[in-house]
């Protein structure tokens, strides 16, 4: 009975993400069409609230804020 339980939960997630992915995939296509205005993609990068790097010369202190952008 678990196991049954287990493949229903399974089987849910699989059709979320099934139904997720034609969203996800115009979402990206929109966002990486030729020619689309680098002012408008920053905009909406910079809501996102991302970490201000304020380290000067500091090629360490860099590669550590790029580090926090990824995650």
């Amino acid at each position: 009975v678990i196991r049954l339980g287990i493949m229903a939960a399974a089987a849910r997630t699989n059709a979320q993400i099934v139904e997720a992915l034609p969203a996800l995939t115009n979402i990206v296509a929109r966002d990486n069409q030729p020619g689309r205005d680098g002012d408008v993609r920053l905009e909406r990068f910079m809501k996102q609230k991302p970490p201000m790097f304020t380290g000067g010369y500091n090629p360490d202190g860099a590669y550590k804020w790029l580090e926090e952008l990824e995650i």
